[in-house]
């Protein structure tokens, strides 16, 4: 998977279609991301010791990493993800802008 925790992305399908985010956590086994304020779900929570009242809260849910490309905030632009060496390491670029991602 080439998007990684940490990374600016914009999203390119669904109900969040063109939202800038960044990947909070990254769930390589699924091909799944969760990045904030995307995909944002309703959690009922049941009425514990350190919370009484329970309550409805809302959170972010995973979405397919197919459905998000790279950003690239300088260019104002999202393209896919490709890799280089440079000085002897291997890095990430955006093949749209050519990039370095950080």
């Amino acid at each position: 998977m080439k998007i990684k925790k940490g990374d600016k992305v914009k999203v390119i399908t669904g109900s969040s279609k063109g939202t800038i985010g960044e990947v909070l956590k990254a769930f390589p086994k699924d091909e799944k991301v969760l990045i904030e304020g995307v995909n944002l779900v309703k959690k009922h929570l049941k009425p514990t010791q350190a919370n009484p009242d329970g309550g409805i809260v809302e959170k972010e849910a995973p979405i397919h990493v197919s459905n998000v490309a790279i950003y690239d905030a300088k260019a104002k632009k999202a393209g896919r993800v490709g890799y280089k060496v440079e000085k002897g390491k291997k890095v990430r670029i955006i093949k749209q802008t050519g990039a370095v991602v950080k």
